[in-house]
């Protein structure tokens, strides 16, 4: 069963929420941020990435931007940039891009969810992430910035969310700089709010992270945290909750999430390309960009060239759910038994472009000199993904790239 609660969300007045809502702040740099934020005192930026307000070069993980963020997040209460709803809702997030729609059930999910695994995870999360996020939790004693969560697609849902969309006005509705869409709904109707929680309860086995799980296991294990410090703990306390958005996965589309190499770990192209064709059919489609069409096909940019690479069969494990994603493929005849890249994580000779930014990145990258090939893969599917997570398995680094991302500061949710 998946637990969610409604709650008393800090949001921003409507006149300043296009220019406080920021993106999240693990999809850009400081040096970024510093700029999406200049000349704009209401971006939450200040908030989720405080070292923008500290001289350059300031380790964002210094104590320093850590008094900063408390600083700007108790600046933005007291200046009533963020006003706390004065009853528990829930809320509607729509997020519009390329004519695509996809709504959300902005929520609160249950700490014991995540530790108990009715919230199910496809990602491993690196424990000096964790504790960064952690760290910002307990400083902020909230959850500045949601996480991304979906749910297999449920008929009464999707029915209470379109009727609510179609006849009630929105709280919000704005359209980023990037262009994308984003538009709030308020749910206050106590009975419908008792119904969504009901059907989540019973008949929605489990939560799926889809993005965010570093954010997801900050909340949840601060959440822990809290009620191991309190000897008087209920169980009904808002720090067992952390804010979440919930989305149909029948409306989700992971976007592919490409890579750019460095070197040919001291082979030539024509021994790379030899050693290509062990395990891949190449087709050369020359100088226009070439996107790969199906599973378990590739597209490779070298040279000034686009190549087409189909995996033959018997190179890799069709009934494994890890062995038959592409990004398995990939690492396994290409970048380990070819490149010598092992390590994902902490290699240097390699590095990874969102889907989002178009395979005009990975050939702009190549011809600069930066790098000497790229790779670019057909997209997961969400089966895949909740198949993965279903079983238990993890997939490996950078594959998933889910767009639009959450804006945050839509909702805040404080812990007391």
């Amino acid at each position: 069963m998946a637990i969610i609660k409604a709650f008393k969300g800090l949001r921003p007045p409507k006149d300043i929420v296009k220019q406080l809502a920021s993106r999240p702040y693990d999809v850009l740099n400081s040096a970024e941020a510093r700029i999406e934020a200049a000349n704009n005192p209401y971006s939450l930026l200040h908030v989720t990435k405080a070292e923008i307000d500290l001289p350059e070069g300031t380790d964002e993980h210094s104590k320093e931007v850590y008094d900063k963020v408390v600083e700007n997040f108790n600046m933005f209460k007291a200046k009533e940039w963020l006003v706390q709803d004065k009853e528990e809702k829930l809320y509607i997030y729509a997020q519009t891009m390329d004519g695509r729609t996809q709504y959300g059930i902005v929520a609160c999910s249950h700490t014991d969810d995540y530790t108990k695994g009715f919230i199910k995870k496809h990602e491993l999360t690196r424990k000096d992430k964790e504790e960064d996020r952690m760290i910002h939790v307990r400083i902020t004693n909230a959850n500045v910035e949601p996480v991304f969560f979906t749910y297999p697609a449920h008929k009464e849902i999707d029915a209470i969310v379109s009727n609510i969309v179609k006849n009630q006005k929105p709280e919000y509705d704005f359209v980023a700089d990037e262009g994308f869409g984003h538009t709030l709904w308020v749910i206050d109707d106590k009975a419908t709010i008792n119904r969504i929680v009901e059907i989540f309860k019973n008949d929605i086995p489990y939560l799926y992270v889809a993005d965010g799980h570093h954010r997801t296991a900050a909340a949840a294990l601060v959440g822990q945290e809290q009620k191991s410090k309190n000897p008087n703990h209920t169980g009904k306390e808002e720090y067992n909750y952390f804010m979440t958005v919930i989305f149909p996965a029948n409306q989700l589309k992971i976007i592919d999430y490409n890579r750019v190499i460095k070197n040919l770990n001291g082979l030539t192209k024509e021994q790379f390309m030899a050693k290509l064709q062990q395990s891949f059919t190449i087709e050369e489609k020359g100088a226009a960009i070439y996107k790969p069409a199906k599973l378990h096909e590739f597209s490779m940019y070298m040279d000034g060239k686009w190549y087409c690479l189909r995996a033959k069969p018997g190179t890799f494990n069709d009934s494994d759910p890890i062995g038959v994603l592409d990004v398995t493929i990939l690492s396994n005849l290409v970048l380990d038994q070819i490149l010598d890249i092992k390590d994902l994580r902490t290699s240097k000779q390699i590095d990874f472009v969102g889907g989002i930014r178009g395979l005009g990145e990975l050939k702009r990258r190549v011809d600069s000199g930066e790098m000497v090939a790229a790779f670019a893969l057909y997209p997961v599917s969400m089966d895949q993904l909740i198949t993965i997570a279903d079983t238990g398995n993890i997939m490996p680094p950078k594959t998933t790239w889910f767009e639009p991302k959450l804006r945050s500061g839509l909702v805040v949710h404080e812990l007391k």
